[in-house]
This record gives structure tokens, C-alpha cells and sequence, in this order.
């Protein structure tokens, strides 16, 4: 099976608006190539002390974002968009287009993906590296491949990072939009009881239920194929929602019907010039703001009622 490949070329200092539009096309399944900063960052990430050459020779002007479309969808509708949305707001780009393998994609991350610590306690370790914990962390195993979330995204990190503030034991947690099931994982490594996460992509809640298993949390979790929480049953203590503005403000009604009177309702995916509009959503359902997180124009927001 063969996906396409769109490579998104921006000057560095466009990148976070390029990512934020990039993501409206595709909420899964991207990376990016960005080799500005890797004389500071490569001894910290990898540490090394010395780097390849091949690398340092890298453009470090401009950045290359990778997005796969899946069969049976037109790259040509993700390119037209893009163009729009980016001309729009005055980036310069250029854009191309590619055929991959599935087997290529769920592969090729490998060579960009390294042990994260995304919080205090929270460490992401692909399943190909060994990492010696310290004492007091946390440590999820979590491949790069077809569904979305991986740690190593702004608004997945805001979110993990809140979690550990708030997944405890006694703790019910619903996951929207749970792409890979790296939050519900996530809560239940921290101590939450159990988590149920739904998705509408069904290659999602596959790879959701298979991460939920890695980290030996798959008897306490729950995933499900459908829009939102339309499918989901009874109350959480917790409810997250890593996806995008406009999909949260179309969640914030309901939120009621499966949120516990005192529970955290955890909003991310939300770019910086949308808060306002999450917020003002949020207030006018009867909910307070409690905390509020910020990384790379992403923004990510804890709610409780009252």
C-alpha cells in the first residue's frame, strides 16, 4: 500500500505557522526536518559530542515538513490547501510530492526519534532504544508510525505535562481524538485506574490498543472507533482532548454529559491566536480556568466547572 508524500520547504523562522497549517491537513503521521539549531541541540538530544558531517552540511535556513496522505485520498487537495492557507499568511514555501511505501513510513522516524523527557516524570523511549530511568520517572514506550502523537509535538507535550498534575490513582480518563493513545497511556503509567480513548480513525484505535499493550497498560484501557465522544458511556475525572480549535469548541456543549461536577476537563492542539475563542467557549459552558501551558504558539488549557 502506497501513501502519498508531501514535503513542505519554509525559512526556519516560518516554521511554527507552517506546522500549525500543516497540521489542519493532516492531524497524524508528520515530521519535520529542521537542522537550525543542531550544533546546540545534537549533544543534549543524542549525546554526542561530535557530528556527522552530512548533517552539519545540512541547509539550516529552511525546514522541511513531511505529511502523508493516505491511499485513496488526493495529495492534491492537501497541496491546494497548503498553498492557500500559507500564501495567506504571506510564508514563502515550496512544496513536492512523493509516493511511500506503508512499510517506509512506519519506519523512516527512526533516524529523528530519541528517549524525550516531556515533563517532570514522563519519559517517551522509542522501543528500539535502551534508556536507564532515573529515579522518579516515568518511561512510555511509544514507535513513531501512522497515528499521531509521539511526545515529541508541542501540544502532546503540554498535554503529558499537565497529566502529570492531574492522573492519579482513583482517576477516570477519556481521551478525544486519541491518535496513538499516548495520553491515555500516559495517565495510566501515572497511576490512573483506567482510560478509555476514541478516535475516528479506526488505523488509530488499532495502533492505540498495540501502544496501550508495549506499556503493559492494555488491561486498564479502552479504545473506540467514532466522532468525539458519541460512542462513550458514563463519567471520567478526566477528559482530554489533543486535536484541533475548532474541533473543541464543537466539544465544550457535551463536555457535561461525560465529565465528572468536579472533574479537568485538558484542551490542547490549540494555536495561540485561537485561545481566546477556547476560552471564551469554555467560560460560557461554566468552566474556570485552573492552568494553562504554552510551547512553540502551541497552547494547551486545564478547565474545571464553576
Amino acid at each position: 500500500m502506497q501513501y502519498s508524500e508531501v514535503k513542505l520547504k519554509v525559512p526556519v523562522e516560518r516554521i511554527e505557522t507552517a506546522e500549525a497549517v500543516a497540521n489542519m491537513v493532516v492531524p497524524y503521521g508528520i515530521y519535520i526536518e529542521d537542522y537550525s539549531d543542531i550544533e546546540e541541540l545534537a549533544p543534549q538530544i543524542a549525546h554526542v559530542d561530535l557530528i556527522e558531517q552530512e548533517l552539519l552540511e545540512r541547509d539550516r535556513t529552511h525546514a522541511v515538513i513531511h505529511l502523508y496522505i493516505s491511499p485513496g485520498e488526493s495529495p492534491l487537495e492537501a497541496v491546494s490547501y497548503l498553498r492557500e492557507r500559507l500564501e495567506a499568511e504571506g510564508v514563502p514555501f515550496s512544496v513536492e510530492t512523493d509516493k511511500v511505501d506503508e512499510e517506509d513510513w512506519a519506519t523512516a522516524w527512526k533516524k529523528y526519534y530519541f528517549p524525550t523527557r516531556v515533563g517532570e516524570r514522563l519519559v517517551v523511549c522509542p522501543s528500539w532504544e535502551d534508556y536507564a530511568p532515573a529515579p522518579g520517572e516515568v518511561v512510555l514506550t511509544m514507535d513513531p508510525g501512522m497515528a499521531f502523537g509521539t511526545g515529541t509535538h508541542d501540544t502532546t507535550r503540554l498535554c503529558m505535562q499537565l497529566l502529570e498534575k492531574y492522573a492519579a490513582p482513583g482517576v477516570k480518563l477519556l481521551d478525544v481524538g486519541t491518535g496513538s493513545g499516548i495520553l491515555a497511556v500516559a495517565a495510566l503509567l501515572l497511576g490512573a485506574d483506567s482510560a478509555v480513548g476514541v478516535d475516528i480513525d479506526e488505523v488509530a484505535v488499532r495502533v492505540a490498543k498495540e501502544n496501550a499493550a508495549a506499556n503493559g497498560v492494555g488491561d486498564r484501557a479502552a479504545f473506540l472507533a467514532g466522532d468525539l465522544a458519541d460512542r462513550v458511556d458514563g463519567r471520567f475525572a478526566v477528559v482530554t482532548a489533543n486535536i484541533v480549535a475548532d474541533i473543541i469548541l464543537r466539544l465544550i456543549p457535551d463536555l457535561g454529559r461525560f465529565l465528572e461536577p468536579d472533574g479537568v476537563f485538558i484542551a490542547s492542539g490549540i494555536i495561540d491566536t485561537r485561545e481566546a475563542d477556547v476560552v471564551s467557549a469554555l467560560e460560557g459552558a461554566g468552566y474556570r480556568l485552573a492552568d494553562r501551558r504554552e510551547s512553540g504558539g502551541w497552547v494547551a488549557l486545564a478547565a474545571v466547572r464553576g
